[in-house]
């Protein structure tokens, strides 16, 4: 897509990649890390993919989302509908003894909000590596 924007943030926790899966893959407590994220409302499931519509912190807007979980590896959630067009991809990684988690974002704000993408590129990465954080903290107890 044109203009898209990607932004990366990865962190390493010692922790085992179980753990670190059961905080990062247990979506309706997205909000607890995700402070972007002010509200879930889940439409449906079916096996390991879940439609959604989050509450987001952007003049709370609503998003509508794909998401599919990978067990153990990686969660795409697709913004399908809303003000961000685009992915976040939590990937997990078992390096040693470590988890490197990382999230990649490759979005931009949809119609005439496309113009502020760049604006909040700073807030989005901000928030991720806010999350990013609490999740370590919260692998690492």
């Amino acid at each position: 897509m044109l203009n898209m924007t990607k932004i990366e943030v990865s962190i390493k926790i010692k922790a085992s990649i179980d753990k670190v899966w059961r905080i990062v893959s247990d979506l309706d407590n997205e909000t607890k890390y995700w402070k972007g994220t002010k509200e879930i409302h889940n439409i449906s499931k079916d096996g390991n993919k879940i439609k959604r519509e989050i509450t987001i912190a952007f003049k709370d807007s609503k998003c509508l989302q794909d998401v599919t979980l990978y067990p153990k590896e990686k969660i795409v959630a697709e913004f399908i509908k809303g003000i961000i067009i685009g992915t976040k991809t939590i990937n997990l990684k078992l390096i040693n003894d470590e988890v490197l988690l990382e999230t990649l974002w490759d979005m931009k704000l949809s119609g005439m909000m496309g113009m502020f993408t760049g604006m909040i590129k700073k807030h989005v990465k901000n928030g991720t590596e806010q999350a990013l954080h609490a999740i370590k903290e919260e692998a690492e107890r």
